[in-house]
């Protein structure tokens, strides 16, 4: 069957009446604007701060599609991925009678939408290498299975995962494949924003927060087919991206070069962290990682955390995630932090 976001929708969303603003109504140029309520006399921060923001983001999409080579009706932007998370469960999950598939260990957040939400999750386990069980998920999926999540490179376990079982995924699931890359800048694996015209059930998330830098602006991005992303459009709450985010984002978005650069020295300091790491007598394994975090298993893992925060460094302890037992998350950080990190363990006597 051919994928149709229309049939897949809930139909009180598809029938629904989207709210349109002020900013909605008029497109154009103007100098008198008395369509918003808005203070006419400026604001106490900056003058274009008393009026409402553009909804629909166009400037910074523009420069987002220029970078992407994504065109800009396949754009959305969220606050924050979490939105655009949020929002496909409310568009395409019904309340009480979908469910989606869930590939644990993964991003903690698509579980806590379900829940929100009230749609039930169905778990398939990564296999012991962290990749796909593709019968699995075959076995998992039924007629009321509306999203399928797929963290790549995965959170908490750093590894992408295989194209090809990805593919499959893709072609022959009827619903829609939301493929997480909020660390694919950091991964030799490409990103799937160019099977975005093969496959139209394919939506991609990445983010601002990592590479670059953006964290505290809380702006995500989401591409799609067209009719995803309008129905995404439809339900957002109008003015979802405030004015100095789309300020700050655009300047950032000119500084290419920087964030490359930042790239580099993370993927080379992941490697270095990864080999001083190893020459620990009490790690015991370090994961593969196409991220800018590292999963490494270790002797005691709890008491290891407790060490390093008695000592100023804050790590993840991931030890009651499935697969994950006494497993550390480490963020790979500034090359003198990661030798701060280092010097610590290798003074780290066990009790």
């Amino acid at each position: 069957m051919e994928f149709s976001a229309d049939n897949l929708v809930r139909e009180n969303i598809r029938l629904m009446t989207a709210y349109s603003s002020a900013r909605h109504e008029f497109t154009g140029t103007a100098t008198i604007f008395l369509d918003a309520n808005e203070n006419a006399f400026g604001s106490p921060l900056a003058t274009d701060y008393n009026r409402y923001p553009d909804p629909l983001q166009v400037k910074l999409k523009e420069k987002i599609s220029s970078i992407k080579g994504v065109p800009v009706p396949n754009i959305f932007l969220g606050n924050g991925s979490d939105e655009a998370i949020d929002l496909l469960f409310r568009i395409f999950c019904e309340p009480g009678r979908d469910n989606v598939v869930l590939l644990p260990p993964t991003y903690g957040m698509y579980e806590v939408c379900a829940e929100m939400n009230n749609v039930s999750v169905k778990k398939v386990p990564l296999t012991s290498n962290f990749q796909p069980d593709l019968d699995g998920i075959a076995n998992a999926i039924d007629e009321n299975t509306k999203l399928i999540f797929i963290c790549s490179p995965n959170n908490p376990t750093a590894n992408s995962i295989n194209r090809e079982d990805v593919e499959v995924i893709l072609n022959n699931f009827e619903g829609l494949v939301v493929i997480d890359e909020a660390y694919i800048n950091y991964a030799k694996q490409r990103s799937f924003i160019a099977e975005l015209t093969e496959y139209p059930n394919l939506v991609i998330l990445q983010t601002l927060s990592k590479a670059w830098g953006l964290a505290g602006l809380r702006l995500g991005m989401a591409f799609a087919g067209t009719p995803v992303i309008n129905y995404m459009n439809k339900v957002k709450y109008p003015y979802n991206i405030n004015t100095p985010t789309q300020e700050l984002a655009l300047e950032a978005l000119t500084q290419v070069t920087t964030v490359n650069d930042w790239i580099q020295i993370t993927v080379e300091q992941r490697e270095w962290l990864k080999q001083e790491l190893s020459l620990l007598p009490f790690v015991q394994e370090i994961y593969p990682s196409d991220a800018n975090f590292i999963l490494a298993r270790m002797d005691n893992a709890k008491e290891i955390y407790n060490y390093l925060s008695s000592n100023g460094i804050i790590v993840r302890d991931r030890s009651r995630i499935l697969l994950c037992n006494n497993c550390l998350r480490i963020t790979i950080g500034t090359p003198d932090e990661n030798a701060q990190l280092t010097t610590t363990l290798k003074n780290y006597k066990p009790n």
